[in-house]
């Protein structure tokens, strides 16, 4: 077995940690399908000159994160391979050595094995070394449970496998790559951060996401360009059991549409029975043309989904906290003391705009079923979805779901 262990320190004691864990020499590695990825991104980097360069404060703010690794000396990171745990790897490697630096990745069923293999990956070009922990969250029943708090109880896990390895090891911080923008989200998962040490280094100097972003660019890190990848859990509303089965099919999908063609931002919301599928405002018009939309149906009717629902607002982050009720919505109206919306209501502001959808209210979300699939091609244009969106928040409804059911007719 390949190891990391810190000067003076014997692999066998970060051993004896509650969890299995396996280290993973970089050098032990074989090429992942990713290598190709990688390679294609590395290329459009060097050629979308209309990318933000980094700015003189961006410099600044990374020359204040290297006196603040240099003023700690080693460090492990809860590594997961995203836009900006990536960026805090590579540039702990290149201030203190990889003698000086851990990368965890934590291993679960709520983890996509693709970005697994993206973390992987920057992680061998850029000799991060690596250590891979399995944490068992989904069999925490307050987790399963999926209350508002999740990821309190995902976290906890993680840094209670965490910080006994750092312990062993010497090392002297364990940190995350918490952003300042993340400070203004709903992040139950910081409290379990504060409750085990770990820093945030990134939002403690003032790193926005589009500081990392630029500042990745400029080292040649892949991920620049990534789109944000959460947990798979986030795809799954409130109060919906968290299962083994239900993040493997989420998965399944979010692959699946990925298949087809989809880049950028993407989610698959499950709603039992339905998938609302997000991506991003802009290519809303392009994929709900009616053979695209066809091929989304059919898509996700193969890895199990009765209903398919294109969310006609398109991608936004946080969205289940909105849909949940943890983040109001300004301007939307509570039609119930629920917070349920109108559905009644809502039909009649369509058909006062010509629209014929019957709609389907499930609490704060409304689900447009059309009788044709002409009256889906109406909506199309941004303008018109637009509209249904005002109708649906002027009757107490946060979400509206395309219901893609007549796509292939």
């Amino acid at each position: 077995m390949c190891s990391f262990p810190m000067p003076g320190r014997q692999p066998t004691e970060w051993r004896r940690a509650r969890h299995t864990t396996l280290a993973l020499s970089l050098e032990c590695r074989e090429p992942t399908r990713w290598t190709n990825f990688f390679e294609m991104t590395q290329a459009l980097t060097e050629l979308e000159s209309d990318a933000e360069p980094s700015t003189r404060d961006d410099r600044e703010l990374e020359a204040r994160l290297t006196k603040w690794f240099h003023g700690h000396g080693s460090v492990l990171i809860g590594f997961s391979g995203g836009v900006d745990s990536a960026y805090l790897a590579c540039v702990a490697v290149a201030v203190l050595g990889p003698d000086r630096v851990l990368a965890v990745i934590g291993r679960s069923a709520s983890y996509p094995s693709e970005q697994w293999e993206r973390a992987r990956e920057v992680a061998r070009q850029f000799d991060v070394p690596v250590l891979e922990v399995s944490t068992d969250e989904v069999n925490d029943p307050r987790y399963a449970a999926n209350p508002s708090n999740r990821c309190y109880f995902c976290k906890t896990e993680l840094w209670d496998t965490l910080a006994p390895i750092a312990r062993a090891r010497g090392i002297a911080v364990v940190v995350d790559g918490t952003n300042a923008d993340d400070l203004g989200d709903h992040r139950p998962g910081a409290r379990a951060a504060a409750e085990h040490d770990v820093r945030s280094p990134l939002a403690e100097l003032g790193f926005s996401k589009a500081t990392i972003r630029r500042l990745s660019r400029a080292r040649g890190i892949p991920t620049w360009s990534q789109p944000a990848s959460p947990c798979l859990s986030s795809r799954i509303p409130y109060g919906t059991p968290v299962t083994i089965d239900r993040l493997r099919q989420i998965e399944r999908a979010e692959r699946a549409l990925r298949r087809l063609g989809f880049d950028g931002d993407l989610r698959v919301r499950y709603h039992g029975d339905l998938a609302r599928v997000e991506i991003g405002s802009d290519l809303l018009g392009e994929w709900l043309q009616p053979e695209r939309r066809a091929a989304i149906y059919q898509a996700l009717r193969d890895v199990g989904f009765g209903r398919v629902a294109m969310d006609a607002r398109g991608f936004r982050s946080g969205s289940l906290n909105v849909l949940g009720g943890v983040v109001a919505e300004p301007l939307v109206r509570a039609r119930s003391s629920t917070g349920a919306g109108d559905g009644p209501g809502f039909k009649r502001a369509l058909e006062r705009m010509g629209l014929g959808f019957a709609v389907e209210a499930r609490a704060r979300l409304a689900v447009l079923r059309a009788e044709d699939s002409i009256a889906v091609d109406r909506l199309a244009p941004p303008g018109a979805r637009e509209a249904v969106v005002e109708a649906a928040r002027g009757q107490g409804f946060t979400h509206v779901g395309i219901d893609l059911a007549r796509a292939d007719a």
